[in-house]
């Protein structure tokens, strides 16, 4: 296994690592045209996509190897191109271009300069040398967690590139706790009844256990997929029903043990629904973060923590102070 990249290394620009020894293929051209120019220029190294231009140069679209291969030579190249093109600046370090590989799952970038003309290409083949047997691979998922692997093991090797890696989410817990003092000071009169003050902790930990279970196995499911709107809402239903399953279970634990040691049945039936409701909420705030977060093109394994947590104990707290007022009056 190589070395994982440098802490100087990911913040070198990326025009400094791209090749330039790309064909620039023209819109109006047939597939037979560009044949002839590919085999005529004969790129170097491993041939993935190529990218078709206007006349200016600027990017329009992009041609996988085997569509151009299997196409038929009379065809345009406008009519099989794929568009839009995800493209990376040439204003970009080598640590975004990274991440561009770790979030979009392809494996290789045209870099573009303002007016999106093409200036250079980088490929998978730039972060790690096990990359270079790509044919030999079944499947293409491990490449980009070997990607990730290598971009997490580089920033933890700075201190201050994994502090400001991590430290701006952790406000997030600090904004959520400070959330959660006052809501506690506003449910005073609740939050302070002997009834009430001995299983807070025992609620919070709960809703935050299956929090960190829901993140951890949302995280894992995302590798190698492009999540979506559609793919998110069925994993949702049956994330649902676990998280009611699982909170009922936990909260007919806790709830027995409470009647047994209070004698009150009114608390075991506000741990029942406190629980319950709560960590319900908590498993969809656990596996929908992770989604959103990578459907808006952020790093799950480190936001998607803080932010459920945070979100989690906020929740957790407003329940249970509300059926405890409403059922220990």
């Amino acid at each position: 296994m190589t070395d994982p990249l440098s802490h100087d290394e990911l913040q070198d620009p990326v025009f400094k690592h791209m090749r330039e020894d790309f064909v620039q293929l023209q819109q109006e051209w047939s597939v037979g045209q560009a044949l002839e120019v590919i085999q005529e220029k004969q790129p170097e190294g491993r041939i993935i996509y190529f990218y078709v231009t206007d006349k200016e140069g600027r990017l329009l679209g992009v041609v996988p190897t085997r569509r151009l291969l299997l196409s038929s030579r009379s065809k345009r190249l406008s009519e099989i191109m794929i568009r839009p093109v995800i493209a990376i600046p040439h204003t970009a370090t080598v640590l975004e271009a990274c991440e561009f590989f770790t979030i979009h799952k392809l494996l290789a970038f045209p870099v573009v300069d303002e007016q999106r003309r093409i200036v250079g290409l980088v490929d998978v083949e730039l972060y790690t040398k096990e990359l270079s047997d790509l044919d030999r691979r079944e499947g293409n998922d491990d490449l980009f967690q070997l990607i990730g692997v290598h971009l997490t093991a580089a920033q933890q090797r700075s201190p201050l590139a994994a502090f400001a890696r991590r430290f701006p989410w952790l406000l997030t817990n600090i904004a959520g706790g400070l959330l959660a003092a006052l809501i506690s000071d506003f449910y005073t009169e609740t939050a302070s009844l002997p009834l009430v003050v001995p299983f807070i902790p025992v609620v919070l930990a709960l809703a935050e256990s299956v929090t960190i279970q829901s993140v951890s196995l949302a995280i894992q499911t995302l590798h190698g997929q492009r999540p979506n709107w559609q793919m998110l809402v069925p994993k949702l239903r049956v994330e649902l029903a676990t998280g009611i399953l699982l909170g009922i279970g936990c909260g007919l634990f806790v709830a027995t043990i409470a009647a047994i040691w209070k004698q009150a049945p009114s608390i075991a039936l506000s741990l029942l629904g406190g629980i319950a409701g709560s960590v319900a909420c908590a498993a969809l705030l656990g596996l929908s973060i992770p989604y959103l977060l990578r459907i808006l093109k952020r790093d799950p394994q480190v936001a998607a923590g803080p932010i459920a947590l945070a979100s989690a104990d906020m929740i957790t707290l407003i329940i249970y102070f509300n059926l405890a007022r409403v059922l220990l009056k």
